[in-house]
Formats: C-alpha cells, structure tokens, sequence
C-alpha cells in the first residue's frame, strides 16, 4: 500500500476523501514539519509527502526518502523544497500555483483600501470610544497609478481589479511579453523598475525568492518612491529589508506599507513594523479563504493519488511522472 505522509494542517473534503481511499494510507502529521530529525524518520517510508510552506524539503530529507515518488506543496511558492535535489532523484514536485491566486489579489486590494482610507486605525479609533473624523481624512485609488512588479498571474489579476477602480496600470517584469493580449487589454505600460517607483502611488510586488530578488527593496529603493506612495507585499517576506522599510516609514520617505508576508514569520517581539500605525499587517493569509483553500488542497490530492496510481500530475513543477 503506497504511504502518502502529510507533515502539515492540509485538511479539507479532498484530503477526507483521499484518507478514505483503500489502496492509499495517509499518514497524517500536521506538526512533523516542526522536527527535521522526525521528519527525516518517517519520510523514509513514504511514497508521497504533501507540505504547505512550513516543511522544509531539503536535500537531506529528500535523500532519506527511497520510496519518495511525488513532494505535493499545498501553494504557489517552492521555496522550502530543493527542487534541484527531487528532480535529480527523479521526484515529481507538483504545486497548486494557480488555485489561490484569485484570493490573494484580492487581499493585496484590501490592503490598498485599507491604507488609503485609514481603515484599520479608524476602527481601532472607534473602538478605544473616539470619534475622530478629521483625523482620518483617506484618499481615492481612483485616478492613481498602479506599479506592479511581477506582472504575472497574480500581478495581471490585481492590475484587473484595479482598472475597475480607475487606476493606471504601470508594470516592471523581465520575463512578461508586454505585446500579450491581456497586458494591452488592461492598457498596462511596462517601464524600467527606477522609473515605476518614481511614478507610482500604489507599488504591489508578486514576486518569487530568488538570490536576486532576496532584499530587492532596500534603502535605495524606497529613495526612489513618492513620499505619499504605499508599499504592500503578498509574495515573499524576503524580498523586502525590513529595516529599511522600518526606516523609511519613520522618515517619511513613502507613506504607508501593508504586508502579508515577513522576514520571520511570526516576527519577534518589538518588531518595529508592528509598532507602527503607518503599516496594515496580517498573518500570511493571501491564499486563506475557503474557496482557495477547498482548491489547493483538491489538486495536490488529486495529484500525489494520480502518481502513486501511474498517472500524470497535472500540477507538476518538474515532470509528470516519476522517474526514479
């Protein structure tokens, strides 16, 4: 009977259904990703591990696994699986990169109503008994210029919904084709990065981790941006310095920041980003909302039960099939 190891809180119909299938055992640990040693142990006699982003697939944990057939991720992001390691021990990487993205735009559309209109400090404001109007004077997305970076699915369906509020649509991405009929649908202009977060007053980044992207926004780019302009980020926490953000918040140098995703997730104690009424912060929740989540965690179920029966992934990263 093929093993398929759940080593994180992957729960849903799909994952109820695959526990009940007979030629399957799920093996269920939602807190394992927490012990690499124990990890190491039981991944020994999996056939299929499914993770979120907390597990981290290395290459040490991938050489314990000889019966490893599929690394299922319950997300977009590959960050914490060696890909180069399962694909050369033959290991399909499958994801669900496509399942989320809707519930995420979204999210990065909140967070721009939210620091445009002060929401988060007027609620606070409400409830400590004030009624502070003035204080809260907001501004309009409408007729504001939008900066994405990282035009790709995510990034495009922002840059829809913000069209819809009337926003121009400017874009910095290396690999987009801005000839692509979605891109002059939605009239998006692509300048160099320099020249977006001069002109930008909403900057919204979808990007992945890479060696070049690690800390991309740093002191000398947040020079660069309009002292009214808003950050915010629901890619990866490190892409941006944190203490450069911290400072340019404190120096006026851009107006506000609302961010998904940290450096350190939880952040410690005293982060200076929490202690500041300039940010709108939550708890990695892009892609938490129960449609997204029914989606994510139906495909990699999908996936890791077609693999261990000899079929196609249909989410693969790498191969369909294994080849190990």
């Amino acid at each position: 009977m093929n093993r398929i190891l759940v080593t994180e809180a992957v729960k849903g119909v799909a994952m109820d259904q695959l526990r009940d299938e007979a030629d399957l055992e799920v093996v269920f640990e939602p807190d394992l990703w927490k012990d690499p040693e124990s990890l190491v142990r039981n991944i020994a006699e999996a056939d299929a591990i499914i993770v979120r982003n907390q597990t981290q697939v290395t290459a040490d944990v991938i050489a314990a696994a000889p019966r490893l057939k599929i690394i299922a991720r319950a997300g977009a992001g590959l960050d914490n699986i060696d890909t180069d390691a399962a694909t050369a021990a033959g290991i399909v990487v499958s994801s669900a990169p496509s399942e989320n993205s809707l519930s995420v735009a979204e999210l990065a559309m909140g967070l721009f109503i939210s620091l445009a209109r002060n929401i988060p400090s007027a609620n606070q404001d409400i409830r400590n008994g004030n009624w502070n109007r003035a204080a809260f004077m907001g501004s309009e997305l409408s007729g504001k210029t939008l900066g994405v970076v990282g035009i790709g699915r995510i990034g495009t369906m922002v840059a829809q919904r913000a069209r819809t509020f009337g926003m121009k649509i400017i874009a910095h991405d290396k690999f987009a084709d801005p000839s692509a009929p979605h891109y002059t649908e939605l009239d998006v202009t692509f300048v160099e990065l320099d020249e977006l977060l001069e002109q930008a007053d909403f900057i919204t980044v979808h990007l992945p981790l890479l060696p070049d992207t690690r800390r991309l926004f740093n002191e000398e780019l947040f020079a660069k941006m309009k002292p009214s302009a808003y950050f915010v980020n629901t890619s990866r926490g490190e892409v941006v310095d944190e203490e450069a953000l911290s400072n340019a918040l404190k120096r006026g140098t851009i107006a506000g920041a609302g961010l998904d995703v940290r450096e350190t997730e939880p952040p410690p104690q005293g982060d200076a980003l929490v202690g500041t009424d300039k940010t709108v912060l939550t708890p990695h929740i892009a892609a938490f909302t129960n449609e997204a989540q029914e989606r994510v965690v139906e495909a990699v179920c999908r996936d890791s039960a077609a693999v261990l029966r000899g079929q196609e992934a249909e989410g693969f990263f790498n191969f369909p099939l294994p080849k190990r």
